[in-house]
C-alpha cells in the first residue's frame, strides 16, 4: 500500500454518532452478530457487481472467481474481512459510512422505543448494519476500490465510533473491500478460527458465494513461516435451489434476516419450485413486523430477483402487487434473459403469470396460518391488517379470498380487537339472516355506541364495527362474501329482510302511516337540512338519527377526500325519528311553530353528534339549548 494522500477529517452525521453510541453501549446483546452483518453486506456488494458485469464485463478485472474471506491475528488483535465484489470510491465511502443512507435519516432514532430486542430489528432495515463493527471493535480501517477505477484511486476511511472519521486516497490493486477490526482489549475471543468458523455456519451458511477461513498448514521445507491456505467453511449452495427436505428451519430463519435486513425470525414461510411451462423458483416469508415504511407506498418493495442463479434485482416489485408489499423473499427464474431491467418487467408477460401465481401462494400461506395459528395471525393482522384492506380494490380476481383473510371487531366483542374473519361472522349468524352488517366511524367508542345499532341488540344480531380510516373506502369494493351481501346500517332505508316478522312490519307500516303529520312538520323546521324526513325502523332507545343516502359518501370518505384538497359533492343527511321516544311524542304535541323549530334543530344536531359528525353552526346549537334549559328552569 502506497502513502495517503487527500486526507481529510469529517464528521458523523447527527443520526450516526447516536447510532454509534446506541450500537457500543446497549443495542446489541448478541455481540457475533457484527460477522452476519458485515457478510451479509460483502454478500450484497458482490451480487452488484455481478450484475453490473453483465454489461460491462471488464469490471471483472480478470478476477471472475467471487468470493468472501475472513481472516484474524491474534497478536495484533484483529478480525479482517475481506471481499472482491463491487467496492467503493470516495464518494461512496463518505456517503455510505458516514451517513444512514435512507429518505429521511432522522426516522432511524425516531423510530426507536427504547426496548433492546425491538430496537435491534431496525438496524438492518435502515442499512446500517456495518456500524454493528463497533460494538467489538475501537477502531474500524476500510480499504475499498470500486470496480473499474485506476488502482491508484482506492480509498482508506478509518474511525474510532466517535464523532467524527478520516478519509483518503490510497493505493489497491484488488478492487472491492477489506474491513480491519481493532478488536476491543475485552472482545478477543473473536480473533480465533474456532469462533470465526462457528459464527459463519451458524448465521451465514446460506450465503451462495464461499466465505473462507486460513487453514495454517506446515511451513515447506527452508520457509520460516507456514503457507496460508484458504478453506472454504460454509455450504456456498443457493439455499433456494436445494431441495425442502434438505433445508432445516433454523436455515430459513437465518436466510429471512440476511434477505430481509430483520433481526427477527419470520412469521412464516413458503419455498416453492414450479416446473413445466414456466420454471422458477419462490422462496417467500411473512415478517414478523411491520417495516418502518410499510404505509409510504412509494418506498423500495419486493422480492430480490435472480435469473438461473445470477443476482439482477435488489427490490423487483412486479412479482407481487402492492397490498402484499411487505412481503420479503427470492425469486429465481430460468424463463428471464440476464439483461432483464425494470422497464421489461413491467410488459413481460411471464411476469404476469408469475405475478398471479405468487400472489395465491403469498394469500394460501396466510390462509394456513390464520386456520393452524390464529394467535400467530392476530399479530399478524395487528402489524399488516390495513395494508391487507387494500387488497379488494387492487386485486379482483383475488378479492373473495382477501375478503376471508379480513378481520374485523363487531358488537360480539367488548375490547375493539379486530379479530372476526367473515367466516366465522357467517357461522354464527341469525338463522334467515342473509346480509352481513357493518357500521363505519371514527373510533371504537363512537361506533359501538351509536345508536343506528339498537335494533340489531334488540334482535341480537352481530354488526362489524369498522373504525380504521380505509374502511368505508374498503366497503366500496366489497360488495358480498360468499354470496352474502354487506350491508352497512347506517346508510338507506333499513330492511333486515327475514329477520323482520310481517307482523313487526305491518306495524311499522301503520305507524309511520300515522305519523305522516309530524313528517311534514319536521320537513318544513330543517328545510335545507336535509334529504329526506321519516320513521325510523332502526331506532329503540335514542329519539333520532342520520342516515346516509344510498348512493352519498359517507363520514370517513368525505374526511379522506377533504383532507387531500378533493372537491366533495353535496349531500344531506336524512334525519329519521323514533316515534316512541318521549321527545318525539312531546315535539309532535308541540304548538309553537317556534319551539318545534327550536327542538327539531337541537334534535338534528345531537344525531350527528352521535354520527361523529361536527355541527355547521355550533353557536346556533348552544343558543337553542341554553334556550330550552332557561325555559325549563322557569
Amino acid at each position: 500500500m502506497s502513502v495517503e494522500t487527500q486526507k481529510e477529517t469529517l464528521g458523523f452525521q447527527t443520526e450516526v454518532k447516536q447510532l454509534l453510541h446506541l450500537m457500543i453501549h446497549s443495542l446489541y446483546s448478541n455481540k457475533e452478530i457484527f460477522l452476519r452483518e458485515l457478510i451479509s453486506n460483502a454478500s450484497d456488494a458482490v451480487d452488484k457487481l455481478r450484475f453490473e458485469a453483465l454489461a460491462k464485463p471488464e469490471l471483472l478485472e480478470g478476477g471472475a472467481e467471487l468470493k468472501i474471506r475472513v481472516s484474524f491475528d491474534k497478536d495484533a488483535k484483529t478480525v479482517t474481512l475481506e471481499d472482491n465484489g463491487i467496492g467503493m470510491s470516495r464518494e461512496d465511502a463518505v456517503t455510505h459510512l458516514g451517513t444512514i443512507a435512507k429518505s429521511g435519516t432522522a426516522d432511524f432514532m425516531k423510530h426507536l422505543s427504547g426496548d433492546q430486542k425491538k430496537d435491534s430489528h431496525l438496524i438492518g432495515q435502515f442499512g446500517v448494519g456495518f456500524y454493528s463493527a463497533f460494538i467489538v471493535a475501537d477502531k474500524v480501517d476500510v480499504f475499498s476500490r470500486r470496480a473499474g477505477l485506476a488502482a491508484s484511486e482506492g480509498v482508506h476511511w478509518s474511525s474510532k465510533g466517535e464523532g467524527e472519521f478520516e478519509i483518503s486516497t490510497v493505493e489497491k490493486a484488488d478492487r472491492g473491500t477489506r474491513i480491519v477490526l481493532h478488536l476491543k482489549s475485552a472482545e478477543d475471543e473473536f480473533a480465533d478460527g474456532w469462533r470465526l468458523r462457528n459464527i459463519i455456519k451458524k448465521y451465514s451458511d446460506h450465503i451462495a458465494l464461499p466465505i473462507e477461513l486460513p487453514k495454517e498448514v506446515a511451513a515447506a521445507e527452508g520457509e520460516e513461516q507456514p503457507a496460508v491456505e484458504w478453506e472454504t467453511v460454509n455450504r456456498a449452495s443457493a439455499l433456494w435451489t436445494r431441495p425442502r427436505t434438505e433445508v432445516k428451519d433454523e436455515e430459513y430463519q437465518e436466510f429471512y434476516k440476511h434477505v430481509a435486513h430483520d433481526f427477527e425470525n419470520p412469521l412464516s414461510w413458503s419455498h416453492n419450485k414450479v416446473e413445466g411451462k414456466l420454471e422458477y423458483t419462490s422462496l417467500l416469508y411473512v415478517p414478523t413486523r411491520a417495516p418502518f415504511d410499510l404505509y409510504q407506498r412509494e418506498a423500495p418493495k419486493g422480492l430480490k430477483l435472480y435469473v438461473q442463479r445470477v443476482f439482477v434485482m435488489d427490490q423487483a416489485e412486479s412479482f407481487l402487487p402492492l397490498y402484499l408489499r411487505f412481503i420479503k423473499g427470492v425469486v429465481d427464474s430460468n424463463d428471464l434473459s440476464l439483461n432483464v431491467s425494470r422497464e421489461i418487467l413491467q410488459k413481460d408477460p411471464i411476469i404476469d403469470s408469475m405475478k398471479s401465481a405468487l400472489t395465491k401462494r403469498v394469500l394460501d400461506m396466510l390462509e394456513k396460518l390464520a386456520k393452524n395459528e390464529p394467535e400467530q395471525y392476530k399479530g399478524f393482522w395487528k402489524n399488516f391488517g390495513q395494508v391487507m384492506k387494500e387488497g379488494p380494490a387492487e386485486d379482483f380476481a383475488n378479492k373473495e379470498k382477501i375478503a376471508g383473510l379480513l378481520r374485523f371487531a363487531s358488537t360480539q366483542g367488548d375490547d375493539g380487537e379486530q379479530v372476526v374473519g367473515l367466516a366465522d361472522y357467517l357461522a354464527r349468524a341469525k338463522e334467515g339472516q342473509d346480509k352481513i352488517y357493518y357500521l363505519t366511524g371514527e373510533t371504537y367508542a363512537q361506533v359501538k355506541n351509536s345508536p343506528h345499532l339498537e335494533v340489531f341488540r334488540k334482535k341480537g344480531i352481530e354488526v362489524l364495527l369498522l373504525t380504521d380510516r380505509i374502511d368505508e373506502w374498503l366497503m366500496s369494493y366489497l360488495n358480498d362474501f360468499d354470496g352474502k351481501s354487506f350491508v352497512d346500517v347506517a346508510r338507506g332505508d333499513l330492511d333486515l329482510g327475514n329477520l323482520d316478522s310481517e307482523e313487526d312490519k305491518k306495524a311499522a307500516e301503520e305507524v309511520a302511516k300515522s305519523k305522516e303529520g309530524l313528517v311534514e312538520r319536521l320537513k318544513t323546521a330543517l328545510g335545507d337540512s336535509v334529504a329526506e324526513v321519516r320513521v325510523s325502523h332502526r331506532l329503540t332507545d335514542s329519539p333520532a338519527i342520520l342516515a346516509i343516502g344510498e348512493q352519498d359518501l359517507g363520514l370517513q370518505m368525505r374526511q379522506i377526500l377533504e383532507a387531500s384538497g378533493q372537491k366533495v359533492p353535496d349531500s344531506k343527511p336524512i334525519f329519521e325519528f323514533n316515534p316512541a321516544h318521549p321527545l318525539i311524542e312531546k315535539l309532535d304535541n308541540e304548538q309553537s311553530d317556534e319551539r318545534f323549530g327550536d327542538l327539531s334543530h337541537i334534535l338534528f344536531d345531537q344525531a350527528a353528534l352521535a354520527a361523529g359528525d361536527s355541527l355547521k353552526d355550533p353557536a346556533a346549537y348552544v343558543r337553542r339549548l341554553n334556550k330550552l334549559l332557561v325555559e325549563l328552569s322557569v
